[in-house]
């Protein structure tokens, strides 16, 4: 392991997803005070044993295989995954977990029965910087903004992981930008990973997500600090110049974190319309209850029950609300005239749509 404040040029080392506004050359001195460490800090590890996780998404948004020994620049976090890990952000130990292939470490606390146990990590130190400060990804952040009046802002909910939130996402944003609108796709809670960002990024539609927000994941973030992100990125998105904003929220309705935000916040206060995913009918007439409950409908539903015409002919009978495959959703025609009747006052670019 090498000695703290020894340690091999900032270009060497594999810098995860995670830590992609960091600046690299900030990077000074490495401290051993793990115990002081907070989520979002940056810890230098070294890769001891491969487990769940044998490759690392890397900051300039590819994959790299790992390798025992690799030395990599991850950040503390919290891990939500009922389909993977559960983890908290604290390194008390020899040893860590690589919780998420975006970059987070921690301690595993629960896992699902399907997988394999943890990459195990050697923490080598806290990255500091010049004044001896600890690196951490808020650091980085973009400027607190405010949202525009004249912006709509879509929210994407679904009744679990997996549920297809991400695809009815891009969608609906292809479509809406397919239109001539400008429009810029935002996942506002989750943990840091490349996949929806370069989903959004497939689609031609720009995006920023919460680590550009300052926050490794949202898991066991306090909510303000949860909005205050929101508005950073959508405020952002629109000093861009986005007339439409695509806000996905990670995990299914019962997630914490996602409950708090329907129950009550800046967040659900500030979205226009609401499109849900659902796995199967059973998700989406729960889904909608759920939301039903919290004084909320969605106007339309898409996600994986969309793969199968009895399955979504059984949602739509038990909800009543029409649903949308992902086909669909990407149809300038179709996502035109679902998001009319709540727009502010964003209109089809005619230069865009003339390109």
């Amino acid at each position: 392991m090498p000695a703290l404040n020894e340690f091999p040029s900032p270009d060497t080392l594999k810098w995860a997803f995670t830590t992609r506004r960091v600046d690299q050359d900030a990077l000074a001195g490495l401290s051993a005070d793990f115990a002081a460490a907070v989520a979002g800090d940056l810890v230098l590890c070294r890769v001891a044993q491969l487990g769940q996780h044998r490759k690392l998404q890397l900051a300039g948004c590819r994959t790299s295989e790992l390798y025992p020994g690799d030395l990599v620049v991850l950040c503390l976090g919290d891990r939500y995954a009922p389909d993977q890990f559960e983890g908290r952000a604290v390194l008390d130990g020899p040893v860590a977990d690589l919780l998420a292939g975006g970059g987070i470490v921690g301690r595993m606390e629960r896992a699902h029965s399907r997988m394999a146990p943890p990459t195990r990590l050697e923490p080598v130190g806290i990255l500091i910087d010049a004044s001896g400060r600890r690196m951490n990804v808020a650091d980085y952040a973009l400027p607190a903004a405010t949202i525009p009046d004249h912006v709509t802002v879509i929210g994407v909910f679904g009744a679990s992981m997996n549920s297809g939130k991400t695809t009815a996402a891009v969608s609906i944003a292809h479509g809406l930008a397919a239109a001539g609108y400008r429009v810029a796709g935002v996942k506002a809670t989750g943990t840091g990973a490349f996949g929806d960002f370069n989903a959004f990024e497939d689609a031609g539609v720009p995006a920023t997500d919460f680590t550009d927000a300052g926050m490794p994941t949202t898991y066991r973030m306090p909510l303000p600090r949860i909005e205050a992100g929101f508005e950073a990125l959508v405020g952002n998105a629109a000093a861009d110049g986005a007339q439409i904003v695509v806000v996905e929220i990670a995990d299914g309705v019962f997630q914490a974190e996602t409950a708090s935000i329907l129950r009550g916040s800046r967040i659900r206060s500030r979205l226009d319309g609401i499109l849900f995913a659902a796995p199967d009918a059973l998700g989406a007439l729960g889904g909608t209850q759920v939301l039903r409950a919290h004084g909320l409908r969605p106007f339309a539903i898409s996600g994986m029950v969309t793969c199968s015409p009895l399955g979504q002919t059984e949602a739509v009978a038990a909800t009543g609300i029409a649903h949308y495959a992902r086909e669909e959703l990407t149809s300038a025609e179709v996502a035109g005239r679902l998001v009319a009747g709540f727009l502010r006052s964003a209109r089809p670019d005619a230069t865009d749509r003339a390109a």
